[in-house]
């Protein structure tokens, strides 16, 4: 996975506003200051619900690829 400088905070920052992540402020393994981000029951409504639309995606182009 290849994500572009620039473009990983911005998106925690919508998800955060959109409620779906939490993030408070920590301490790295190294002693550097860092923000901790975990999903909220909100964010794991909203994950569960794209896995699903994934699956039925996946498995409907997988149905037109292989079909006989």
């Amino acid at each position: 996975l290849l994500v572009e400088e620039g473009s990983l905070y911005p998106a925690l920052y919508r998800l955060e506003r959109r409620g779906w992540v939490e993030a408070e402020w920590g301490t790295s393994e190294l002693g550097r200051r860092v923000k901790l981000y975990r999903l909220t029951p909100a964010g794991r409504a909203q994950l569960a619900a794209e896995l699903a639309t994934w699956k039925r995606f996946s498995m409907g182009v997988s149905k037109v690829l292989f079909a006989s």
